[in-house]
């Protein structure tokens, strides 16, 4: 009944009247011209004789046919991809069977290209953006997508959503829909350049095909898309295929020229790495994206790699690699000095760590945007930075300020008596000292906590940890729980220390608030970890929101980075500098790989005959 309310209060703000349709607004017989939508800059890709956009070459042609298998480690419980209400859903599903309004280029970190919008107008305050949908849209139904589901969608979303969906949408003030293709969203007051570009990747689904009461519960029913893949065979606990939509609307796109080149990918499940590469070595799985360095390192070493029937291969990717690291719970006042979380981070040997856990094939995160031009590391603050960071003098330090701080580096021994020595002197500023044997604060209170992890991993990390800080009398228990407890824990932040991983995009922007942002600290299953709470990280968000150029969004990024580091909000880890990447020699990929990753479903067959027009 809940359920039911709130999706009726949301869908009200919809007015119940049409603008009036102005001439080529996206009826069926006037569609304007194709149109991208840019945060910064123009964009990249050409257009063709008829004016659309047209995909970048790639060679060879892609083949099209055939199956691609690919491994996942864990498991899928629900097959609906945009709710969080404690479900799972399988890899593949949001982006094979389900379209947003525009496409975002795999290559340009600004830019969305037409899709199930032809066109977008953007008014030049920002005050509102009105999307064209094209006719030729359908849902793998044969339905016609209309703006009356881009409405539907938006206020399900608004209302049933991911908090990071109700958060974006929320900013929305109107909806109008002028038209059976035309909508348009006001935006009046918002200084958030990001939020027209969040809308249009929003997927749209169809309101005769979907139940609004029904969308938050877990079963096994797939959502209707108009992507080109529909939800094959579905075996809960072991695997789900996807099958190409030989009616797929946007085949005839020259902007998606190179995608749905399979005839079916299946993503087959595993409950451990071990099995999972087992089968990829008997040829169960095609293609792999090593997540083990160790293995890397002295596992491939098997006939089928020397005789070149699997190819293996450390793929360069230039997008930000972002933080990894031991996350502080700072709600809890054990964790409320920056000193004291500074002071444990010397305690840990990433260097031995590397070296024995590793292979030495990891390097260590100095950044939240870490190997990108977005990353403060290394590089004095410009100009720009200093201006937006002036209002809060001591938000940033001086060392990372100029780029002079770099993570505590080791002898590799475990033990290096320096970085020790500079723990237990920023102990004894924040308050402790070492007595008997045990650090206590001016109570006598031990210094204690909990690492709380899931999976061997992990454990290994924390262990590790746990054993450096016994040295300067620091007890750190670590608890493994099971994924279901860590998931639950995790959300109420029922936590002191947890190990944690932001991926990041070449374009940061509106998720950063979710990350970091002051209201995401008490919000639950929000991505805050570490509770930090401070106006000049949500200052920098916002700056980088607003910025019209991409030089200011860079300064802006950075000065966010230069905050975080600051706050000394994690013991920062790791991260490959390359993907590790296996595939058997029948699987083509494009070279160099995109920006934004290997993207399987721009892959192909090799073995298949050689494509013939598409008409694309």
């Amino acid at each position: 009944m809940f359920a039911r309310l709130a999706f009726a209060g949301v869908l009200a703000l919809i007015p119940a009247t049409t603008l009036p349709v102005r001439a080529g607004d996206g009826a069926r017989d006037g569609a304007p011209p194709p149109q991208a939508l840019t945060m910064h800059g123009a964009p990249a890709r050409p257009r063709g004789p008829d004016g659309a956009f047209v995909a970048p070459k790639i060679t060879p042609d892609p083949a099209r046919g055939g199956r691609l298998v690919i491994g996942v480690q864990g498991a899928f419980d629900s097959l609906n991809p945009l709710t969080i209400k404690g479900m799972t859903a399988p890899t593949g599903i949001a982006s094979l069977t389900l379209q947003p309004l525009m496409r975002r280029a795999l290559d340009e970190p600004f830019t969305l290209y037409p899709l199930v919008a032809r066109s977008v107008e953007l008014a030049p305050d920002n005050t509102a953006v009105t999307f064209y949908l094209d006719p030729r849209a359908r849902f793998s139904d044969g339905k016609p997508v209309t703006a009356e589901d881009v409405a539907f969608t938006f206020s399900l979303l608004r209302a049933q959503g991911r908090p990071n969906h109700r958060n974006a949408l929320g900013k929305v003030t109107d909806v109008h829909i002028a038209g059976p293709h035309v909508i348009r969203f006001e935006l009046a007051g918002n200084r958030d350049r990001e939020l027209p570009l969040i809308l249009a990747m929003f997927p749209v689904l169809p309101r005769h095909a979907t139940d609004p009461e029904a969308f938050g519960q877990s079963g096994f029913t797939p959502l209707v898309g108009s992507g080109p893949y529909t939800v094959g065979q579905v075996r809960p606990g072991e695997s789900i295929s996807f099958v190409r939509n030989p009616a797929w609307w946007g085949d005839a796109l020259a902007s998606e020229r190179a995608a749905a080149n399979f005839d079916e990918i299946r993503y087959d499940y595993f409950r451990d790495a071990t099995s999972m590469f087992e089968a990829f070595k008997a040829g169960l799985i095609d293609v792999r994206i090593e997540t083990d360095p160790r293995r890397w390192a002295s596992g491939y070493n098997i006939p089928a790699v020397r005789s070149g029937q699997i190819i293996k291969e450390n793929a360069p990717f230039a997008a930000p690699k972002g933080m990894s690291g031991f996350v502080f719970n700072e709600r809890r006042p054990l964790f409320g000095d920056a000193r004291v979380r500074e002071a444990l981070s010397f305690a840990f040997d990433f260097e031995w760590v590397n070296r024995n856990l590793y292979a030495g094939l990891y390097r260590r995160s100095d950044s939240y945007f870490a190997d990108s031009r977005l990353s403060a590391a290394g590089r004095p603050a410009s100009q720009r930075e200093r201006e937006l960071l002036q209002p809060w003098p001591d938000a940033v330090r001086v060392d990372i300020m100029e780029g002079k701080w770099s993570p505590a580096s080791s002898d590799g021994s475990g033990r290096d008596r320096a970085n020790l020595q500079q723990a237990v002197d920023l102990l004894g500023a924040a308050g402790y000292a070492l007595d008997r044997g045990v650090m206590r604060d001016s109570k006598g209170e031990p210094l204690a906590f909990e690492v709380m992890v899931t999976g061997r991993e992990h454990e290994r990390l924390a262990l590790a940890l746990s054993s450096a800080l016994r040295r300067i009398g620091v007890r750190a228990r670590v608890r493994v729980v099971d994924s279901v407890q860590y998931e639950r824990r995790r959300q109420t932040f029922d936590y002191d220390m947890i190990i944690a991983t932001w991926l990041t995009s070449p374009s940061p922007g509106n998720e950063q608030y979710f990350r970091w942002g002051a209201r995401a600290a008490s919000q639950q299953a929000s991505f805050n970890f570490a509770g930090a709470q401070s106006p000049a990280i949500d200052a920098m968000i916002a700056a980088m929101l607003s910025a019209h150029s991409e030089d200011d969004y860079v300064s802006a990024v950075r000065a966010l980075d230069r905050v975080l580091l600051s706050g000394f909000h994690v013991i920062p880890l790791h991260y490959a500098p390359h993907i590790w990447l296996a595939r058997w020699r029948h699987v083509g990929r494009p070279d160099p790989l995109p920006l934004l990753g290997a993207a399987p479903e721009t892959w192909w067959r090799t073995d298949t005959p050689a494509p013939a027009a598409r008409g694309r």
